[in-house]
């Protein structure tokens, strides 16, 4: 039985990872980091040979050694501390099948705890705000029209960054109902539906750039100047164009994940039920859509801390649940 861990990091890496478990092209990208940071830290640090390195080498006090070179020489926090260590624990834990012998060793770096972060409050663009944002770009250009487009979809869908930038022309549907489908996180796909508004701006923005033909449906959605698909830089580009000036409730930049969260506050405040909003964003637990809620409440509390009566003026602004619908119908209505 092979015991080499280049043999197993390598199976794991080129195999089991994308073709087994078929995980995104970003989860990939991290976890290799994370093993050349811990091959660099075992043969500087730890004095490991360049080559043949022996599994049963690999013990809990080397992970814990290593997780603090990463704070102190690296600089790493807690929170991406912990997304090295789930790496290595998804690692080891392909390892207890592969090599059972060192069970005992690989269980107790599985239960490595992880380290204690505080959750950061949810970043979101307020109403007003969102709403000049999307009316920004000049659509009596081709750019402008398709930057107009490209933003409203990814306001109107929430989807992640890389969601927008995989869309291909069968991706979109203009019949009603009409919809999108998006590839998400562990390859699952979803149908995100849309509002009347953007399927109208989608369709001319499909028909001007010829796209809505037969031959085009494995084409990309968007597209930059030379005609070769976006890119999460090009997207992050597009959108810092347009929310110069602008920041969110908590004053931290404005990012394409930013009008995730968006979308998913917006609905909230809206009154719509966090169950749909998780089914929107393609979460696997409702847990994990709940941080919105959250950070709701807790906006709210904060507005009670600084006043001494909860006044009508100010209960009244924190119910436009009607108006914020109106306005989530008709978000995309471009400037005359």
């Amino acid at each position: 039985m092979n015991t080499n861990f280049d043999t197993l990091i390598t199976n794991y890496l080129s195999n089991y990872l994308p073709c087994q478990i078929e995980v995104s092209e970003n989860t990939l990208s991290s976890y290799c980091t994370t093993f050349k940071l811990l091959l660099k830290y075992s043969r500087e640090c730890e004095n490991f040979p360049s080559k043949n390195i022996e599994m049963s080498a690999f013990t809990d006090d080397l992970i814990l050694r290593f997780l603090q070179w990463l704070e102190t020489e690296r600089g790493a926090s807690n929170a991406t501390i912990n997304q090295r260590l789930f790496a290595i624990r998804s690692f080891f834990r392909y390892a207890q099948l592969e090599t059972p012998q060192y069970f005992l060793n690989y269980s107790k770096i599985l239960n490595m705890p992880k380290r204690k972060t505080t959750k950061p409050s949810v970043s979101y663009i307020d109403t007003e705000s969102i709403r000049k944002i999307l009316h920004a770009p000049d659509n009596t250009t081709k750019i402008g029209r398709r930057d107009l487009t490209l933003l409203c979809v990814m306001y109107d869908t929430g989807a992640r960054v890389s969601e927008i930038v995989n869309l291909s022309v069968r991706d979109v549907r203009l019949d009603n109902p009409a919809k999108i489908r998006l590839l998400g996180k562990g390859r699952k796909i979803r149908d995100v539906p849309i509002l009347p508004k953007t399927t109208e701006m989608l369709k001319q923005y499909m028909h001007e750039n010829h796209l809505l033909k037969a031959e085009k449906y494995d084409d990309s959605l968007f597209y930059n100047r030379i005609g070769q698909r976006l890119t999460r830089a090009g997207v992050t580009y597009i959108l810092q164009k347009y929310t110069e000036g602008y920041s969110t409730v908590n004053d931290s930049p404005i990012t394409p994940h930013i009008l995730r969260h968006t979308k998913a506050m917006h609905l909230l405040q809206a009154g719509v039920s966090i169950v749909y909003i998780k089914d929107l964003l393609g979460h696997v637990n409702v847990a994990t859509t709940e941080v919105y809620a959250r950070a709701d409440i807790e906006m709210k509390r904060k507005a009670l801390e600084v006043v001494d009566s909860i006044a009508p003026a100010v209960a009244s602004q924190w119910q436009q649940d009607a108006t914020l619908l109106a306005w989530l119908e008709d978000f995309g209505k471009t400037n005359k």
